[in-house]
């Protein structure tokens, strides 16, 4: 049975801004079990505030859930918010890792921000929250660093 106060399982407007969008959680069934959860967005896209011409990013963000996880479609709905908010790289991925941090309460969370080259200049941008527990593989983000032709 879908909880109906989630986005999960109904028509959803696309949130215009991330301050309008809602992130929802639902309880984590193995808190007891320590494991990594990755998202990968390939496809984020911000607004320059200077410019206001669009930036885009590959984001990574992993998890090890304390007693919630983020409900997928709301996460989506969220980082899709983003299309037509104006912020520079570091200002997007560290907001986006410290609003999941406060609603998830995770045992870690880590986020990857690599964005695109603007004016000649690849931004990474990485942030993280808690210490990874010891008995857990985490792999690596899987992204190549930048690397101009030659």
């Amino acid at each position: 049975m879908t909880d109906t106060s989630l986005q999960l399982g109904h028509a959803t407007a696309q949130p215009q801004s991330p301050e309008e969008a809602t992130l929802d959680r639902v309880p984590n069934p193995h808190q007891d079990t320590d494991y990594v959860a990755r998202f990968t967005c390939p496809e984020f896209t911000s607004l320059c505030p200077v410019t206001g011409q669009p930036d885009f990013a590959l984001l990574v963000i992993d998890y090890v859930p304390g007693p919630w996880l983020v409900e997928s479609k709301s996460l989506k709905l969220y980082l899709h918010s983003f299309r037509n908010h104006g912020a520079f790289h570091e200002d997007c991925t560290v907001a986006i890792g410290k609003r999941l941090n406060e609603l998830l309460e995770p045992r870690f969370l880590r986020i990857g921000g690599y964005w695109y080259p603007r004016g000649g200049i690849p931004i990474d941008v990485f942030w993280q929250t808690g210490e990874m527990p010891k008995n857990l593989w985490l792999p690596d983000q899987g992204v190549a660093p930048y690397r101009a032709r030659g």
